[in-house]
This record gives C-alpha cells, structure tokens and sequence, in this order.
C-alpha cells in the first residue's frame, strides 16, 4: 500500500511539474514573439504622430471633396487592418482617415481617464498635427457614435457630416452586458490568458500580412486598461449627450436591424434632429460594413453625392 501511495505522489507531482512547464514555455514563448512584432510598431503602414507626449496611428489614403474619418468600434484590434477594405474602395472618390485612438491598433496604450471628451480632443490633435483640415465627415462605428456625437455636439464647424455604421447613441447608457462583458469573468479571463501568453495559442492561423498584424496587436493590448478607462466614461459620455440637443449636421444612419425597435428609434431621433437626413435598415449584424461592405460604401457615396 505505502508504494502504491509513493508511486500515485510521484506520478502526481510528475504531472503537475509538466504542466507548470508547459505554462512556463507559453510564457517565454509568447515573450519571443512579442519581441518579433515589435517590427509592426517599428515600421506602421500610416504615420505615428506624437499627441500628448504619446503616439498615435493614424492612415490616410486617396483625396476628394470629402474627408472621411473612419472611427472604430470599442475593442477592435487593428482600425486599420478591419477598415482598410472599405478604405481602399472610398479613397477612389475621397480622402479617408482611419484614426486608432489611444489603446486601439499600433497607437500607445496610456494611462489616466478617458472621458470622451479627452478623446475627441486627441483626435482632434491628431488631426491638426498631420494637416488634415475639415470639415470632416465623421463615420463611426458602434463605440465611436458616442465620439461623434460629442465632437458635432461641441465642434459643429467642424462636422459636415455623421455617417453611423450601427454607431452607438445615448441609449447605450447602463448596459450590464457591455459592462459585465469587459469588467466580469469573461473579460478578466482574457486579460489573464494574454498575460500569460495562452491567448495566442487559441488565435487561428494567420496567412496574410494583415492577419499577422491582428494577432500581433490582440496579444499585447487586448482589452487592455485604456479600454477599460474608456469603457468607465461610457455613461458619462450619454449624460453629455442627452444634457444637449442633438447635432442638427447632415446625418446618415445605416442600422442593423438585428438590435430590435429600441435601436431604431434612438437613430431615428438622430436623423429626425438633423437638417438633411436618412436611416437605412440593413439586414444584417452590428459589424454593418463588414457583412454588407458594397451596401454600405453605395449608401455612403450616394449621400455625400446628394449633400
């Protein structure tokens, strides 16, 4: 019996001391490749621009008689790498911005608060610096509505446009499931696992460049705490809004309709508010411009065509 027990330990201990191992190795592995991928950093496809004593992202492509600012939804990887197809086909007719606030893509990850306000200023910064004047048409999605909405409430000068791809509004204030998603279980356990280095190991396998790219950002700044500082401004941010009147820019709303009538009506309000403006209902999910890319670049070029 006493060597069953002694054989049982050792091969207990045996098991424990290969899976501290393996943890071990995925640390230093995950380590390496950081190191590695500091080249996408080093050598971004937009220009790095200092803000605040911090470095932003910020690409730009084509020219036009309109200057879109692309603005991405809360936690999105790469801005770049998700909006450069719709880039590519806008900057056919106009000039396009895909701005990566702080936190987001290969800008800086900073710390302190991160009201809205903060952020539509830095943007605003950004900007300024690289010599892009307005007005701008500002197309958010999800997250960015609440950006948007702040800048034309704030800086209407400044703003000749809204184009919301199923872009966030006031409504969104005191959602439990955006706040449990980033703040509860689910979201520490990410934040543990990129850490420790496991959230690579359960990325799938990247073929292009860009794909590359997302990996490389997802495992270093994957939700990491200046979404979290903005994730906290979230409410605050509606108050703003709702405390205000509604921007009376021209406005286009393309909407999911996956969200329900509640949705629908908030964006409605929007366009009701403005001096020119238009909902369309896509049948499809939030990530409008990715499930319905041709739809949503005609329904853009066709408004700012119309204005």
């Amino acid at each position: 019996m006493r060597k069953f027990l002694i054989i049982t330990r050792n091969i207990f201990m045996g098991i424990i001391g290969l899976m501290l191992l393996f943890v071990v190795g995925v640390f230093i592995y995950n380590q390496v490749m950081l190191k590695k991928e500091e080249v996408y950093w080093k050598n971004p496809p937009g220009t790095m621009v200092e803000v605040d004593g911090h470095n932003m992202h910020v690409y730009t492509e084509g020219s036009g008689n309109h200057t879109i600012i692309l603005l991405p939804g809360f936690g999105t990887a790469s801005p770049y790498v998700d909006f450069l197809p719709m880039c590519q086909e806008l900057a056919k007719d106009y000039k396009v911005v895909i701005i990566e606030r702080f936190g987001y893509g290969l800008s800086d990850v900073v710390d302190g608060e991160r009201s809205f306000e903060t952020i539509v200023d830095q943007d605003r910064k950004a900007l300024d610096k690289l010599g892009i004047k307005g007005p701008y048409v500002l197309c958010p999605h999800s997250i960015s509505g609440i950006e948007s909405l702040i800048w034309a409430q704030n800086y209407p000068e400044e703003v000749e446009a809204i184009i919301g791809m199923d872009m966030s509004d006031s409504s969104i204030k005191g959602d439990e499931e955006f706040h449990d998603g980033i703040f509860g279980v689910e979201g520490t356990g990410i934040r543990v696992l990129r850490a420790m280095g496991f959230l690579r190991l359960m990325a799938d396998e990247a073929g292009s460049e860009e794909e590359k790219m997302i990996i490389a950002i997802g495992n270093r700044n994957f939700l990491n705490k200046t979404l979290l500082n903005e994730a906290k401004s979230v409410d605050a941010a509606c108050d703003m809004i709702d405390n205000n009147p509604l921007p009376k820019v021209p406005t286009l709303q393309l909407v999911s309709t996956e969200a329900g009538d509640g949705w629908l009506a908030s964006h409605q309000a929007i366009v009701d508010a403005s001096s020119n403006g238009k909902l369309v209902e896509l049948d499809c999910g939030h990530y409008v411009y990715v499930e319905e890319p041709e739809r949503v670049v005609e329904e853009i070029r066709g408004f700012l065509e119309a204005m």
